[in-house]
């Protein structure tokens, strides 16, 4: 993957569209932030699936949120929930002893 800042972005766009040519992945950063991702997409690619499993990956990592995710992938937040759950992905992330807190309040 390759990385461009956004000032790199504002001298070279091209930069962005020849690395997609040569099918690299490229990352935009933002003051060391991530603010975009470009993803080359190839004849008879999935469109939806690759935007699908881009998002189920992103939010395995905790990188983006559910709600972003389900944008990202083109599904409603139920959809995005099932997707996920599909794959094994959990979308209920408890804090370390967060569980015996909540266990701990149901009583003995």
């Amino acid at each position: 993957m390759h990385t461009l800042t956004t000032e790199d972005l504002a001298l070279r766009p091209q930069q962005l569209l020849d690395d997609a040519a040569r099918g690299e992945t490229s990352l935009v950063t933002r003051a060391g932030e991530p603010v975009l991702l470009a993803v080359p997409l190839g004849a008879g690619t999935n469109t939806r699936e690759v935007r699908l499993e881009l998002a189920a990956r992103l939010y395995d990592s905790e990188q983006i949120s559910l709600g972003v995710a389900a944008r990202i992938a083109g599904l409603s937040y139920s959809e995005m929930i099932d997707a996920l759950g599909a794959r094994g992905i959990a979308t209920i992330r408890l804090e370390p002893g967060e569980l015996q807190r909540e266990l701990a309040a149901f009583g003995p």
